[in-house]
């Protein structure tokens, strides 16, 4: 099959970018917007050509923020994959209560529990990548959004073509080189029909502001093509900041060290490296520890690097979330915050153990006895009922293959059974009012991906038993 030039594009931008190499699978995550229906038409030519050698499933997020019209989106994109022979999987998430409830706007909710849902079905249907539909124009919006907020190299990079999550998966653009308009004509050409989206020109929404009036009247005072000027400005911070990083990484290894409750930086070598490497350097030291990235400003940054030049001991930098850094004779100090600093808490603590699955498994304080049963065996009542808290049943065939033991850590990250989405594990706990003592000796069980079980308070709501689970894990908790 011939490609168009259009889709030539496409196919250049992946092998350039090396996206999907490797893969036998991919999630494509497909809104039903004329984005992603670009995207699933243009993959699905580009594997007919002999472009792509991979299998396609479909996703779809049903966020429930406009009624009715977000159900038709759902029922269209399950129509569209049948049309185009793909499975399909679909999610429903509470954005508004999301938002609610952590304080969020209802952008950052939508964007947090979708990319959770995505994860979560790339994991069940053994997907490494996850494609989206994102093109040039949300590129030139990303870019203007953050320097509006302030930003780096790094964020001046705007939308990566690729980018790997520490989960394992690696989120691909394929359409990161074309325009919206060019989608358009794109789909008209072929007669695909899409889904329109109202809330797209609501101004009340920071990127539509930035869409409908700021890029218009920027694009104006322009000479050329402002959405492709600002593309181009993002490839080049992106392969400036890939310079950046290299250096960075080399410098956390000749010049960090690894404290029991955070890190420490040598202050001279600190100082004589260039300041965007040096940033970037306390940067990942700093989301290595649980920090996160969103709260840490250029502020935040020039005051660590400040204690790298002064040779005052003793000096500090408040950083966000309860982080401290301190200059410590010719070091630096990067401490992580005791979880739910300003209480009592003391924390069990240990080396990692790895579960025996199935058999028993030695932890300190004592055993966990860990079985894989069929569904069919156990009633209902035994897995809803009155139990022990230190008995749980957890949907196996959604678990790691590795599960670990370890005790809790600032940062800790989860999705309780029976809430909207992911939240800091101590704020959970201080919601449910968990008591002291039960705090002082919890532990986690995370199977290398995340949390499935904060022992003995709640499992994760990603690996609950429903009605579609085959093998259950059940794990039995026995203190010496």
């Amino acid at each position: 099959m011939a490609l168009d030039a259009f889709e030539k594009r496409v196919a250049d931008f992946m092998g350039e970018n090396a996206l999907f190499a490797g893969t036998r699978r991919v999630l494509l995550a497909i809104s039903g917007g004329a984005d992603s229906i670009a995207l699933l038409h243009v993959l699905l030519s580009l594997r007919e050509a002999g472009c792509v050698d991979a299998e396609f499933v479909c996703a779809h997020v049903n966020h429930q923020l406009r009624g009715r019209a977000a159900d038709e989106d759902e029922a269209f994109v399950l129509r569209e994959a049948a049309k185009c022979g793909l499975p399909a999987v679909t999610a429903r998430v509470a954005v508004r209560r999301c938002a609610e409830r952590d304080r969020l706007s209802v952008e950052t909710a939508a964007r947090r529990l979708r990319l959770d849902q995505l994860a979560e079905i790339a994991r069940c249907h053994q997907c490494a990548w996850i494609a989206t539909g994102h093109q040039k124009n949300d590129n030139a919006e990303t870019v203007v959004h953050r320097l509006r907020r302030g930003t780096g190299f790094r964020g001046l990079a705007g939308i990566w073509p690729a980018r790997r999550f520490d989960n394992g998966l690696t989120f691909a653009r394929p359409l990161l080189c074309v325009r919206r308009d060019e989608i358009v004509t794109y789909l008209n050409a072929r007669k695909l029909n899409w889904r329109q989206d109202h809330t797209n020109a609501d101004p009340a929404y920071t990127r539509n502001r930035i869409r409908h009036r700021l890029l218009p009247a920027l694009q104006r005072q322009s000479d050329g093509p402002l959405i492709d000027t600002l593309s181009e400005l993002a490839a080049a911070a992106g392969r400036l900041f890939g310079d950046i990083e290299r250096q960075a990484v080399r410098a956390q290894r000749q010049l960090t060290e690894r404290l029991p409750d955070g890190a420490a930086l040598d202050a001279a070598g600190v100082a004589q490296l260039p300041a965007p490497v040096a940033v970037e350097l306390v940067r990942r030291e700093l989301v290595a520890l649980g920090c996160h990235e969103r709260d840490l400003s250029r502020k935040h940054y020039a005051n660590v690097l400040g204690l790298a030049r002064t040779p005052t001991s003793g000096k500090k930098a408040t950083l966000p979330e309860g982080f401290v850094a301190q200059r410590r004779r010719d070091r630096i100090t990067l401490a992580s915050p005791r979880p739910d600093a300003g209480n009592s808490e003391r924390t069990r603590d240990f080396e990692p153990v790895t579960l025996q699955i199935p058999g028993t498994t030695r932890c300190p304080g004592g055993t966990i006895d860990a079985r894989v049963r069929r569904r069919g065996e156990i009633e209902a009542n035994e897995i809803a009922g009155d139990k022990s808290p230190l008995c749980e049943y957890l949907d196996y065939d959604r678990v790691g293959q590795v599960v670990v033991v370890r005790a809790r850590r600032p940062g800790d990250r989860f999705w309780p059974l029976g809430t909207a989405g992911e939240k800091k594990l101590g704020k959970f706990l201080t919601a449910a009012r968990v008591p002291q003592a039960v705090r002082n000796d919890l532990v986690v069980f995370e199977d290398g991906e995340r949390i499935i079980w904060a022992c003995p308070v709640r499992i994760s709501e990603r690996v609950k038993v429903t009605e579609d689970t085959r093998r259950v894990l059940q794990l039995k908790v026995t203190e010496s």
